[in-house]
């Protein structure tokens, strides 16, 4: 076999190293910032729905199907399927193209796809393609013998395969054979289909663990460790210079804390492979086609995965090379019978930042109108996906609703900024090297905030470079803080900005090591726990916050913020942890403090009711969205008093309340006095949007 010829493995690996000395540089620098999007983007109101898994050939080979799934693929091909989803209102279409089991296995439904493109496209919808990750080895080994050698080996013990479906086999995606394979999967997508989108999935999949036991990553891994690290880098980091025989970890246990060195830079090895990888495609694609938007699925958005470690996803330097991403993160938006609200806030909150449009699946039969509420709220011209393209015989009324509204309104969804008072930090190391406390302190102080109604925004360790737009800065256990970090967030407090930090943050180094004191303590003024004491688990003060004036800033450190739900440790830190934290008041009123005062937007109502706050610059508008989470069991909420701090030396001509949960368009009586705004909703039932024009 291919895969036991050592000759082979050597000689692509020294291709593969070399390829890797040459770019390390380059991906290192990488990060998300401000770039052309295809210009549809800023166009097109995102109303999506999708066909990625109706091929017969799969769903004969996964099982498990109704009797009337064929009858349902051909009628998805008909012309009368692609006219309904137009008049639902759906504007972009991911067909099936490529699943896995060769381009000539996949040759018939490829054909039939290009029919349904053509359709898709005579109805002036935009066209995308699915595009797997997986290899399906039955079929795709009869037409690419070679590819025996992609496949990543067994893990302890185990074939690497997608899930419980054995015959999908997972490939080390790095590899030469593999690579140009996929660039030809592309050319053909731009070629033939002419898409407007790439659908890349199961991103979330491509760089576990697993993946990288296969032969060229560990000759990768290697290449890596000697390219970003001088020997005597290398000896102070692991003790050792010599990287030729290092192996990268086999664990399965749950992890708390992520200590030993190599695991770290293993951690960041994946992440960067991941980036290289992607970072090749887009390049493929815009050279084909610079109107074509990327998109791929890393699956778990910011939902208490650490998804650094399980699974090589590093959403700055991922979403620079991205327009979209998906997210199925798991529980739908809402309040549990625990009281816990569930969102997905924080996942479009984080594309936001990264300048991309979060992919949900919001509507069908599985999906509801809050979704769409959510959508419409968080999310940047995307209203989600409504489901199958059959989704024009089956869209319940009051999701067609929605989207009609969304697309009467669309003015005020486009061009918009979210008004944020408070960012907060998710760093690197931080988040990457320990499961534990740094996870349930950011999670819960993001609660607080959300649940309180205060605009924030997360941001990642680049954005520490311009806080400019924030009055707070909000580090939740940062634990991992290098000098330069610390420096930009010094300079941040002398130019009048706000801290609040809680735990250890800045108590370890990058590399995950233990500092003498906390490494801002010039800024605490508060001592870090003892040495024995901070090797066990949450050893805190009993004391509430310290407060200081440094200069022009404010800087706040609070010893603690108190889970209501125990996460054990190692395990995700999932929305059934979610709950306010026990003392969330003082948090709350710590960071008010930090602001000096009230934020730009307050609104009077239930904790349940979220509120984002935006600008249309261009319109001279603001904006409020209200979203009622708990509507299944608090219908409708009334006379929600809302204040906005307008900018400086505007004033309001008209403010009006649009909402899909009722027919009418209201104006809203106001008034303003010191440069706040002050009105009422008189009744939130799901959804509404108040759009504020200034003179």
């Amino acid at each position: 076999m291919i895969l036991a010829n050592r000759n082979i493995w050597i000689a692509l690996a020294l291709v593969s190293a070399a390829l890797l000395e040459s770019s390390w540089s380059v991906i290192s620098v990488q990060n998300a910032k401000p770039r052309s999007r295809p210009e549809w983007l800023h166009d097109v109101p995102i109303v999506l729905v999708s066909n990625h898994d109706s091929m017969p050939i799969f769903r004969r080979r996964v099982g498990g199907n109704n009797t009337w799934q064929e009858e349902d693929y051909e009628r998805e091909h008909t012309e009368e399927a692609i006219r309904k989803l137009k008049e639902l209102g759906v504007t972009v279409v991911i067909t099936h193209f490529y699943k896995g089991f060769g381009l000539e296995a996949e040759r018939e439904h490829q054909q039939k796809a290009l029919v349904l493109a053509a359709l898709v496209k005579k109805y002036g919808m935009k066209l995308g393609v699915y595009v797997g990750s997986t290899i399906a080895y039955e079929t795709f080994l009869a037409e690419q013998p070679e590819a025996e050698s992609w496949f990543a080996p067994d893990y302890l013990g185990q074939p690497v395969f997608y899930d419980n479906q054995t015959f999908r086999k997972r490939v080390y995606f790095m590899h030469p054979g593999y690579r140009e394979y996929m660039r030809r999967v592309l050319q053909l997508a731009e070629n033939e289909f002419h898409a407007d989108l790439i659908h890349f999935d199961n991103t979330s999949m491509q760089a576990e663990p697993a993946i990288f036991q296969h032969p060229l990553a560990i000759e990768d891994f290697r290449s890596f460790l000697k390219a970003k690290y001088t020997p005597a880098e290398l000896e102070k980091r692991f003790g050792f210079s010599d990287v030729q025989f290092v192996l990268p970890p086999k664990y399965d246990r749950p992890l708390g804390a992520i200590d030993d060195p190599l695991f770290q830079q293993w951690a960041d090895f994946r992440c960067v492979q991941l980036t290289r990888y992607y970072a090749e495609m887009e390049d493929l694609l815009r050279s084909a086609n610079p109107q074509v938007a990327v998109e791929s699925n890393p699956h778990s958005g910011i939902s208490g995965r650490n998804t650094i470690w399980e699974q090589g996803v590093d959403y700055p330097r991922l979403l620079a090379h991205m327009d979209a991403v998906w997210t199925e993160e798991g529980d739908p938006a809402g309040v549990t019978a625990e009281g816990i609200l569930v969102s997905r806030i924080r996942s479009f909150k984080m594309a936001t930042t990264l300048h991309n449009t979060l992919f949900a699946a919001s509507g069908g039969p599985s999906g509801n109108t809050l979704q769409l509420a959510e959508s419409l709220a968080f999310n940047r011209q995307c209203i989600g996906d409504l489901g199958g393209v059959l989704a024009g015989y089956d869209t319940p009324e009051d999701q067609r609703r929605y989207v009609q509204f969304f697309h009467r309104n669309f003015e005020q969804y486009r061009g918009v900024e979210n008004i944020a008072d408070v960012a907060v930090l998710h760093s690197f190391a931080s988040m990457g090297f320990n499961n534990d406390r740094p996870a349930v302190s950011t999670i819960l102080l993001e609660q607080a905030l959300i649940q309180s109604r205060i605009p924030f925004d997360i941001i990642f360790d680049d954005n520490l470079n311009d806080l400019s737009k924030y009055r707070v800065l909000a580090l939740a256990d940062q634990e991992c803080l290098d000098d330069p970090q610390m420096n930009l967030i010094r300079r941040f407090v002398a130019n009048g900005g706000a801290v609040v930090a809680t735990e250890y943050t800045s108590l370890f180094t990058n590399w995950r090591e233990r500092r003498r004191d906390f490494g801002l303590k010039d800024l605490f003024h508060v001592g870090a726990p003892a040495w024995e004491e901070a090797r066990a688990r949450d050893q805190f003060p009993a004391t509430g916050p310290v407060l200081n004036e440094i200069g022009r800033g404010r800087v706040a450190y609070i010893p603690e913020i108190k889970p209501a739900i125990e996460k054990p440790m190692g395990a995700r830190m999932t929305s059934q942890y979610w709950k306010l934290p026990v003392n969330w008041r003082e948090v709350v009123e710590t960071v008010r403090w930090a602001a000096r005062g009230d934020f730009s937007l307050q609104v009077n109502a239930p904790l349940t009711v979220i509120a984002e706050p935006m600008v249309q610059r261009q319109t001279k508008k603001l904006l409020v969205h209200l979203v009622n989470y708990n509507v299944a069991a608090n219908p409708e909420v009334s006379n929600l008093d809302v204040k906005f701090q307008l900018p400086a030396g505007a004033s309001v001509a008209k403010v009006t309340l649009l909402s899909p949960d009722r027919a009418n368009v209201v104006t809203l009586p106001h008034n303003s006095m010191g440069g706040v705004l002050a009105f009422t909703v008189p009744r939130l039932a799901t959804y509404d949007l108040t759009v504020i024009q200034l003179k």
